[in-house]
């Protein structure tokens, strides 16, 4: 990704959100018809698409036997039509879309000991705790943060969605601030971009800035193209180096804005949500307005200008 200057004030404030160019000819498209019974579709997008969860969690309960279709346990890389009978934990879904849901995201600022699971067998607070209440589907977290961690988590309706913004291939960058015991030197900075052979592969920041601090307490922001389960943490203990505090400000162009606080939960706008959308290559979809009868606040983008996915693509494959 190209090198950007943040110009948040803190070391956990993050970058400033900025509001990024009108989205022009995107608004007002139409998202495609849904598909006719002739035209299977793979059983985890399927169910992904109506909100049921991302298609890696929906993976998941496949491989674990709990979906039937048409009576008989699904394997991954089963195939649906509409008119086949689904069964998630012995409850018929049906495949066919009823009416029109508007995509939805949320903003949430999670707060150091919330853990990302819908539910804790040890009872400790979830990320899912104090989210609105949906008419149909239910939220999906985008990536996850683990429970000595705080800062931005999205979630979302849209199954889609979820998933583009979660794989590799559409090259979002994901930004922490991170509070460590000691200053790194330049050798160390170089040798954590160019890469460090982890226990699950090849690992790398992408961008590395030092925003103050002193003796044991030094604070940086750090970039990196992938969510690996404590990635940022194992990356600094490969050179001997412990964090003590880690916040992510930024998931690609979205920026925690500053007036979220730990803990409190915000909605996506619609303008942002359409300018978010060709970002991952999905089509904007026509959204329902707003209720006349309800004031609406104003509500600042939390988008930053951001590359469109062939030019980060193209990026990333400079860096390979």
């Amino acid at each position: 990704m190209a090198k950007r200057r943040s110009t948040g004030r803190g070391p956990s404030s993050g970058p400033r959100p900025s509001r990024p160019p009108a989205p022009g000819g995107q608004r007002g498209r139409r998202a495609p018809a849904a598909p006719d019974d002739s035209a299977p579709q793979r059983l985890q997008k399927a169910l992904a698409t109506l909100g049921l969860g991302s298609r890696r969690e929906i993976e998941g309960w496949i491989s674990a036997g709990r979906i039937r279709v048409n009576g008989k346990v699904a394997e991954l890389g089963a195939q649906v039509r509409l008119s086949d009978k689904v069964e998630v934990d012995g409850r018929v879904v049906s495949l066919r879309p009823v009416g029109k849901t508007n995509i939805r995201v949320l903003l949430l600022n999670k707060a150091e000991g919330v853990v990302c699971s819908r539910h804790d067998p040890e009872g400790r607070p979830t990320i899912f705790d104090k989210l609105p209440a949906l008419p149909r589907g239910r939220w999906i977290n985008i990536g996850r943060l683990d429970i000595n961690s705080s800062g931005l988590l999205l979630m979302t309706n849209d199954g889609e969605l979820a998933h583009r913004m979660m794989h590799p291939s559409y090259v979002l960058d994901r930004e922490y601030a991170a509070r460590v015991d000691s200053e790194l030197n330049r050798d160390i900075q170089q040798i954590l971009r160019d890469g460090v052979l982890l226990e699950d592969g090849m690992a790398r920041f992408t961008d590395i800035r030092h925003y103050g601090g002193g003796q044991r307490n030094h604070w940086y922001h750090v970039t990196l193209l992938e969510g690996r389960n404590r990635e940022v943490r194992r990356l600094f203990e490969s050179q001997q180096m412990q964090v003590s505090r880690l916040k992510r400000v930024r998931f690609g162009p979205v920026v925690l804005p500053s007036a979220l606080k730990r803990g409190q939960v915000m909605e996506m706008s619609p303008e942002d949500i359409r300018q978010l959308l060709p970002l991952l290559d999905l089509p904007v979809p026509d959204m329902d307005p707003p209720d006349p009868r309800q004031k609406r606040r104003m509500v600042k983008s939390v988008l930053m200008p951001y590359p469109p996915l062939a030019e980060r693509q193209a990026q990333q494959q400079k860096l390979n």
